[in-house]
């Protein structure tokens, strides 16, 4: 009984310690992609609008405010270029086969305003993963490539939230800081 008393103990004072840090997983909460309202509206702008990179755009966007619009009614247009994916051989076996793969998949996005003004330059957005290859497994290899070029897609989707949340932070923080500087000095 003493022994369970101090494994719990132990797991809660760890729980403990995470939480008062600050420790939260990828993901969850608001507090790292905030979006600020003035970017809320937009409308996509992409070659394969029902492909699954831009669905795993989209659908990232939408949960952290994203509001899609008819280009009409946007006050932002979002410009996603297609995923660009990669294979290549990282190391070999003692029977010269492939023992170890790189995946590189990676983006590259943008956004205007109504007037096709850039808002935020082009951005690149890259994911690399290692997988381990068995050269008797065709099969399984085709459907874990299949399975981590749909994570990567996700971790793209996220990479893009963040940056445009930081950089669109980071602009207005700017704009009310140059309006600050530029305003005149109030008399009492």
């Amino acid at each position: 009984m003493h022994r369970y008393i101090i494994h719990y103990s132990a797991i809660l004072g760890v729980t403990c310690l995470l939480a008062a840090c600050g420790f939260q997983l990828r993901g969850t909460g608001t507090a790292g992609a905030s979006i600020p309202d003035a970017w809320r509206s937009m409308h996509m702008v992409t070659a394969s609008p029902n492909g699954e990179f831009s669905r795993a755009v989209t659908s990232q966007l939408a949960a952290n405010g994203v509001q899609w619009a008819a280009s009409e009614q946007a006050e932002l247009s979002f410009v996603l270029d297609p995923e660009r994916f990669e294979q290549r051989s990282l190391s070999v076996n003692s029977e010269a086969r492939v023992a170890e793969y790189e995946l590189t998949m990676s983006s590259e996005f943008s956004i205007l305003d109504s007037n096709k003004k850039e808002v935020m330059p082009p951005t690149s957005v890259t994911v690399v993963k290692q997988m381990e290859n068995d050269p008797r497994n065709a099969t399984g290899k085709e459907s874990e490539i299949r399975m981590l070029q749909g994570e990567m897609r996700t971790d793209l989707a996220q990479q893009i939230v963040r940056r445009i949340s930081f950089y669109a932070a980071s602009t207005i923080g700017s704009e009310s800081a140059s309006t600050l500087q530029n305003s005149p000095p109030e008399s009492n």
